[in-house]
């Protein structure tokens, strides 16, 4: 019985938690899961771990619980509002956005601030259908994590085909030197060997250990982008 009683303790909590956890959700407003803020992603997690108590633990008193949760609501709502009101409290309380590639280069310097990896860019990049890295104007982390792409002029709005330009596409671009390291099977892909890229780095006064991430396209071109290159004087962004 004891057993039973325990059980009908825990359904009970369930269907007044869950309830409750969808009107403070509401009340503190809309927002899309891939877009929470910083502060925000802490209290939705934080009313996770607080509901999950309540239905785990059946000697935790559910009232207390309910209290937990409405003060995580109202505290939601009191910073939202005062990110509105206040913009450098808001900028206190998430992330600014970063740039991380402009104008050809990556911007080592702050993709180590944000510990992001040039595999996770470059993963970032393919989710957007980039292959190439020329095709890029700008690129930012957002505060949300997110990548957000500016292409050059050339590549944005009418394309060749739109007027029917006969072109030949550079096709997917292939990094082919990561941080210094030489991929030869990439140089195989495309025909080339090591003695070939050597000779093209060294044309331009540039040993492979100097390189970030070099890439080559279909014509075998190849772009460059730097180690220790100066950084880019990029945009000003505190929003």
């Amino acid at each position: 019985m004891e057993g039973f009683g325990e059980s009908m303790l825990v359904i009970g909590r369930v269907c007044t938690i869950i309830p409750l956890l969808l009107l403070v959700t509401l009340f503190m407003g809309k927002r899309s899961i891939g877009e929470l803020p910083v502060f925000d992603f802490i209290i939705i997690i934080t009313l996770g771990s607080v509901a999950g108590a309540d239905i785990a633990e059946p000697d935790v008193r559910h009232i207390s619980i309910a209290v937990a949760i409405l003060t995580l609501g109202i505290l939601q709502r009191v910073v939202s509002q005062l990110s509105i009101v206040f913009r450098w409290f808001g900028r206190m309380v998430t992330f600014e956005p970063t740039v991380i590639f402009y104008n050809g280069t990556f911007h080592v310097k702050n993709l180590k601030k944000i510990r992001y990896s040039l595999d996770n860019v470059l993963h970032m990049l393919r989710e957007k259908d980039i292959f190439d890295l020329a095709e890029i104007d700008l690129a930012i982390i957002e505060a949300n994590g997110r990548l957000t792409v500016l292409k050059k002029v050339e590549q944005q709005f009418v394309t060749k085909q739109d007027v029917n330009i006969q072109t030949s596409s550079s096709g997917m671009s292939l990094p082919v030197i990561v941080e210094g390291k030489i991929y030869p099977d990439v140089l195989s892909y495309r025909k080339r060997d090591e003695q070939w890229l050597v000779h093209e780095l060294k044309k331009k006064g540039i040993a492979s250990e100097q390189v970030f991430l070099a890439t080559i396209n279909r014509q075998n071109e190849l772009q460059f982008s730097l180690k220790n290159e100066k950084e880019p004087q990029v945009p000003p962004l505190h929003h």
